[in-house]
């Protein structure tokens, strides 16, 4: 009788244990982890980011149009954990100065340009807002739309200028922020 009881709670931990992997797992694979990075002239410039799928939806647009990304709207540039950038040297961060360092990374965004943001808060997970009263800098990049939709939300990085431009690419919309050493 023992041997049941000890079998029967051991079999109950393992499909709980189970079931828990299973719901932790299964929303990162539907945006798994990314992450991008390149050094020009001893500039290195990393990203962490996870990457959501279109799947179907209309991902930027209004409220109205029921937009899984409204515009003027908070984003954080991805998934699951916030959005992180790190610079290993002051740089010029679309023209604004920014210390070497780790921020968090979001937007908001528009229809023809994305307010970039940085802030100092770091480690948070899902779509809640920052404390942006941590906001280190805010800059608008004007946003570029294609032809030939990305699936899969991509940042990738290319040298440009002795920097790094790095390119954000999500269904039809792409816009750019350039990363120059100071």
């Amino acid at each position: 009788m023992k041997k049941k009881i000890i079998i029967g709670v051991l079999s109950l931990v393992v499909l709980l244990a189970i079931g828990f992997a299973y719901l932790n797992y299964r929303g990162r694979t539907l945006s798994p982890p990314g992450k991008t990075e390149l050094t020009v002239n001893g500039l290195t410039v990393l990203i962490n980011y996870s990457r959501p799928s279109v799947r179907g939806r209309l991902i930027f647009g209004t409220d109205k149009e029921k937009a899984l990304q409204p515009y003027g709207k908070y984003w954080r540039l991805g998934a699951n954990e916030s959005t992180e950038i790190t610079v290993n040297k002051d740089v010029l961060f679309n023209g604004e100065p920014v210390k070497a360092g780790t921020y968090r990374m979001y937007a908001i965004p528009g229809s023809d340009a994305f307010e970039i943001v940085l802030n100092s808060e770091l480690g948070k997970w899902g779509a809640f807002e920052p404390d942006k009263s941590l906001d280190v800098l805010h800059t608008k990049v004007p946003v570029t739309h294609s032809e030939h939709p990305v699936e899969q939300y991509t940042i990738s990085m290319i040298e440009a200028d002795g920097g790094v431009n790095v390119v954000f690419e999500w269904s039809d919309t792409r816009f750019v922020v350039p990363v120059k050493a100071q």
